[in-house]
């Protein structure tokens, strides 16, 4: 077969702040795929691309390209709108849980295919397969089926979706180039967009525990994919949220699932209910649902009821009891005052060192190692007093976890805790 195109020319062309045509990133993105660009040349790509950039039709070309590696989902045949949420990541982020229900409540579909953790993140696959009995894969049949007779699902995605962006993915995490802002808007809607959802809304973490650090950096990540979005017919927002902290009480697996079951009854931490609250709005909106009311839902049980309905099609036991960790240790307060400061990296470090994450895709979980939180920034401590506790199966981590957290906390004498919001802004 003759090549259209010269991989070496296309990387010049990336090298010299030129400009890719559509016809040059249709041609990468499938001789990547098919093998016929190796990998050392699509890594000098990719960071021509981190330093250089790209405009906003080279990134929207790049993305339809990496869509047509694969297959596309349709539920047109549901008769209703459909809905999706995508978390840039963070620790305690189990908000999926108790939103993928809550948004079904009022006849929008939910099909919320999402991934395991690696890293510090937290995986919402990882979280439910803690459950007894569920099942994260399923056939694009069971998938139809599970929306038409519940309205929500959370899945894992299949191979056929974007497998470009698998192999990208790959490259990028071992050569320094996962930061390019083009490639990271790319691979999130490549995927998103290929599952086939009318309306998109994005949750895009900022601080210590999020992927990116600063608001600035959050802000061009966030525009750059609710116009992918908008370019491809898919109604997209996003909402720049907190991650200096962790959300909630919880950063593991089971103890995660514990706190979204506490939220879909009524209760639960006011962040964890602030943000799932404001994502539904926001999908409902976005699917064309006017007067909702989601905090109402959560508050009487309906969104509980298609939680219990969700994880039974998907072969769970609701009411099974959740997996507790072995062994526990407690860090507490070393003196009286506020905690004005926890750091969220620093608890996403321990729960994954105590086992509750991976540092490879391969690698197994403890479904419940994590970290329990026993108070949030802004509470007063007296010394002595529990901070968190750890939880694993293997007290041999226990050491490495702490050492995480040697600089996790600050706690003031007196004082104020400067207010932080827990949603930034909103961009569409």
């Amino acid at each position: 077969m003759t090549e259209n195109f010269d991989a070496v020319d296309i990387i010049r062309t990336k090298r010299d702040k030129g400009t890719l045509t559509a016809e040059q990133i249709d041609w990468t993105i499938d001789a990547y795929t098919r093998g016929v660009i190796a990998d050392e040349q699509m890594s000098a790509l990719n960071m021509a691309i981190l330093l250089n950039g790209m405009d906003r039709a080279e990134i929207s070309r790049w993305t339809t390209a990496m869509i047509a590696s694969g297959e596309r989902m349709d539920f047109s045949s549901l008769g209703k709108a459909t809905a999706d949420k995508h978390s840039t990541g963070g620790v305690g982020d189990k908000i999926t849980l108790p939103l993928a229900p809550l948004v079904a409540v009022f006849g929008v579909a939910v099909p919320q295919l999402s991934g395991r953790g690696l890293g510090h993140t937290g995986g919402t696959l990882d979280k439910l397969e803690s459950i007894p009995g569920w099942r994260a894969d399923l056939s694009n049949d069971e998938l139809m089926a599970q929306l038409s007779d519940v309205g929500a699902v959370i899945c894992a995605a299949g191979a056929g979706l974007a497998p470009a962006d698998k192999k990208l993915y790959a490259l990028r995490d071992v050569t320094g180039t996962v930061e390019a802002i083009p490639l990271i808007a790319s691979s999130i809607m490549s995927k998103k967009i290929a599952e086939g959802t009318g309306a998109l809304v994005l949750d895009v973490k900022v601080g210590s525990g999020a992927f990116m650090k600063d608001e600035d950096s959050a802000r061009e990540l966030a525009e750059t994919m609710v116009a992918l979005g908008q370019d491809a017919g898919v109604n997209t927002v996003a909402l720049l949220t907190n991650m200096a902290t962790p959300l909630g009480l919880t950063a593991g697996n089971a103890i995660e699932v514990e706190e979204a079951v506490e939220v879909l009854a009524g209760g639960g931490p006011e962040d964890v209910v602030e943000l799932t609250v404001r994502l539904a709005d926001e999908m409902l909106q976005a699917a064309g649902v006017s007067g909702a009311d989601p905090a109402a839902a959560l508050k009487d049980g309906r969104a509980m009821d298609v939680w219990n309905a969700m994880i039974t099609a998907q072969g769970g036991d609701p009411k099974a009891k959740l997996p507790e960790a072995k062994h526990s240790d407690v860090v507490y307060a070393p003196a009286d005052g506020v905690l004005l400061e926890l750091d969220a990296l620093s608890v996403g470090v321990a729960a994954w060192r105590l086992g509750a994450g991976r540092a490879r895709k391969e690698h197994p979980v403890q479904a419940g190692a994590g970290v329990r939180l026993h108070a949030k920034p802004g509470a007063v401590v007296r010394a002595g007093e529990p901070l968190m506790t750890l939880l694993t199966d293997t007290p041999d981590k226990f050491d490495r976890a702490r050492e995480a957290l040697a600089e996790a906390v600050l706690i003031a004498p007196e004082g104020d805790r400067p207010a932080q919001q827990l949603i930034i802004d909103r961009i569409s």
